[in-house]
């Protein structure tokens, strides 16, 4: 079963979004996919994954220097 979990981010720029996806690619592997929203005014990330955590993917986006909260 897929799990979808959308996040509001501080990432809004396609420069921001290359630091990134070689984190977000090992996070969600072969089995998932994800994408950024940047013309949304939350710059929305999609994850779309069949196991993954979302405070995983929060906390290594902050520690990256970016804001992730997910949005319910």
């Amino acid at each position: 079963m897929t799990t979808v979990l959308v996040f509001k981010t501080s990432i809004h720029k396609k420069s921001h979004i290359k630091k990134v996806k070689p984190l977000l690619n090992h996070l969600i592997a072969k089995n998932g996919y994800w994408n950024f929203d940047l013309e949304d005014c939350d710059n929305i990330l999609r994850v779309e994954c069949p196991s993954i955590k979302s405070d995983i993917i929060c906390n290594v986006l902050n520690n990256h220097g970016f804001l992730c909260e997910e949005l319910y």
